[in-house]
C-alpha cells in the first residue's frame, strides 16, 4: 500500500499541503514502476521527484521567509541535505542495474517514504504555529 496524505501532516498552508500531497503521489508512482519491475516508468517517476522536490523545497522556503519564520536557515540546509540524500540514493539504485531485489526495492521504498514524512513531521509542522498566523491560502509569490 502506498502513502497516504493524513490531515496530520498539513501544515495549515494550502501550497505547502498541496506539494507534499504531490510528492506522496510521485513516491506512489515510484513504488508502483518498481513492483512492476517498469525500469521506464521509474526513471520518470525518479526524474519527477527530484525535479518537483526541488521546486518544493524554493516555494516553501519562499513562504517560510515571508511569514517570518525564525529557521529559514536551517530549513534551507535541511533542505540541501534532503535533496542530496535523495541523489545519492538515485545514484545507488541507478547503479543496481536492470534487476533489483525485493530487499532494495524495500530499500529503496523505505528511505523514500521516511524522506518525505521525517521531513514533514520533524520540519515543516515546526512552521505550522507561524503559517497559522495567515490564511491558508497564503502565497507571497
Amino acid at each position: 500500500m502506498g502513502l497516504v496524505w493524513r490531515e496530520q501532516l498539513s501544515v495549515g498552508n494550502n501550497v505547502i499541503d498541496s506539494d507534499h500531497r504531490y510528492l506522496i503521489e510521485i513516491i506512489n508512482r515510484v513504488e508502483e514502476s518498481m513492483a512492476a519491475k517498469d525500469r521506464r516508468a521509474l526513471a520518470a517517476a525518479l526524474d519527477d521527484l527530484a525535479q518537483y522536490s526541488q521546486v518544493h523545497f524554493d516555494r516553501e522556503e519562499k513562504i517560510a521567509a515571508a511569514v517570518g519564520y525564525a529557521q529559514v536557515p536551517n530549513l534551507n540546509e535541511s533542505h540541501r541535505q534532503l535533496f542530496e540524500k535523495l541523489g545519492q540514493m538515485r545514484s545507488e539504485f541507478d547503479a543496481v542495474g536492470a534487476e533489483w531485489s525485493l530487499e532494495a526495492a524495500e530499500h529503496f521504498t523505505r528511505f523514500l517514504r521516511n524522506w518525505l514524512i521525517d521531513h514533514v513531521i520533524k520540519e515543516d509542522l515546526l512552521m505550522k504555529p507561524v503559517l497559522q498566523k495567515y490564511s491558508p491560502s497564503f502565497d507571497p509569490r
